[in-house]
């Protein structure tokens, strides 16, 4: 008897991501398969992309769709209901109201000729399930996840391996908090604007790509004789320079990401206080072992925890682990197919 797996769909507005794991909850490949979404063609143009990217998947690792036991697919939020996509800056207008759940259920019965149990959620909790159980281990112990990129990426994985999802499906939205500010030496100063509209100075604001323009102006005022003032470039490729420079030394840079180590560090302290995980995963661009370096990856974790630690409870000093992600882009499609599994065992 062929042994059943659990598929995981990772789509983004451009690229959908696909990956399985087996019934013992090990990731049946680590090669990274993609293909284009298609959200540009419409609605059916995506299913029928998800559809062929799983053939392809179960293909090339020597599998049937007769072995598929259930799917998982990550989406961006936010939801108007489970397995409903909202109005999303990323998606084509058209996609606010679709019943995604629906659809791609019904294009997995007919492609497997039976219900396949389809399970639908937000890509960063799903990417924190899969990062979770590689964290913990065997122990149950409950973990939390900060993924800064574009935006800041946020989960909490309970001991079950499940993710909090909340009641309107908005739990951990956890970067649109707000930044103590005044801890930082900047009680007086304007919150920097961030994209969800809020102005009370979001934390995603301060830790993501997105603040670099607004930390770069200011570095500039401090080092008016750095290349980057000099430059001529467009803001945009200075900013992404800033990366590889802190990671040659340079100063101007790593004030900056030493700057959004801390901000992060606060955040660490303020969700230990509510949610008082065992362990603390650090994602991310800047965790990515790709394009950093070790001594980038260390420098800033131990940044955040030493900015989180006064302000943690005399026991969570002792134990909290804080650790770089290890799964980068395999993260959601694996959680996915992980969320499925464990679906499947209740």
């Amino acid at each position: 008897m062929s042994e059943n797996i659990f598929i995981g769909t990772d789509s983004g507005a451009t690229t959908t991501k696909f990956s399985a794991v087996r019934e013992n909850g090990e990731a049946v490949s680590t090669k990274i398969l993609q293909r284009p979404t298609n959200s540009e063609k419409g609605r059916d143009a995506v299913i029928a992309s998800w559809i062929g990217g799983v053939g392809d998947f179960l293909a090339q690792n020597n599998l049937q769709w007769s072995q598929v036991a259930g799917v998982g697919l990550a989406i961006p939020g936010p939801y108007e209901r489970y397995g409903v996509f909202g109005k999303s800056p990323n998606l084509p207008a058209s996609f606010c109201g679709w019943d995604v759940r629906a659809d791609y259920s019904a294009a997995l019965a007919k492609q497997v000729s039976r219900a396949v149990p389809l399970v639908v959620g937000n890509d960063g909790n799903y990417g924190g399930v899969a990062e979770a159980k590689l964290a913990r281990g065997d122990k149950k112990i409950s973990v939390a996840m900060l993924m800064p990129g574009s935006g800041l990426g946020c989960a909490f994985v309970g001991a079950d391996g499940l993710s909090l999802d909340g009641d309107t499906l908005a739990g951990m939205e956890a970067g649109h908090m707000p930044v103590p500010l005044h801890l930082l030496g900047r009680g007086g100063d304007k919150p920097f604007p961030c994209g969800c509209g809020r102005d009370w100075g979001c934390v995603e604001a301060y830790t993501t790509i997105s603040s670099l323009p607004h930390l770069l102006a200011e570095k500039l005022l401090k080092f008016p004789d750095h290349e980057l003032a000099k430059s001529s470039a467009p803001l945009k490729e200075k900013i992404l320079s800033l990366r590889s420079r802190a990671q040659k030394g340079d100063a101007l840079a790593l004030e900056i990401f030493d700057f959004q180590a801390r901000v992060m560090g606060l955040h660490v302290a303020n969700l230990a206080m509510a949610l008082d995980p065992g362990i603390f995963i650090i994602g991310g661009g800047l965790m990515d072992h790709e394009v950093t370096t070790p001594e980038f990856r260390e420098r800033y974790v131990r940044l955040i925890h030493e900015a989180a630690l006064p302000y943690l409870w005399p026991q969570q000093r002792n134990t909290l682990k804080i650790v770089p992600a290890i799964l980068g882009d395999l993260s959601q499609a694996i959680g996915a197919a992980l969320v499925a599994l464990y679906q499947s065992r209740k």
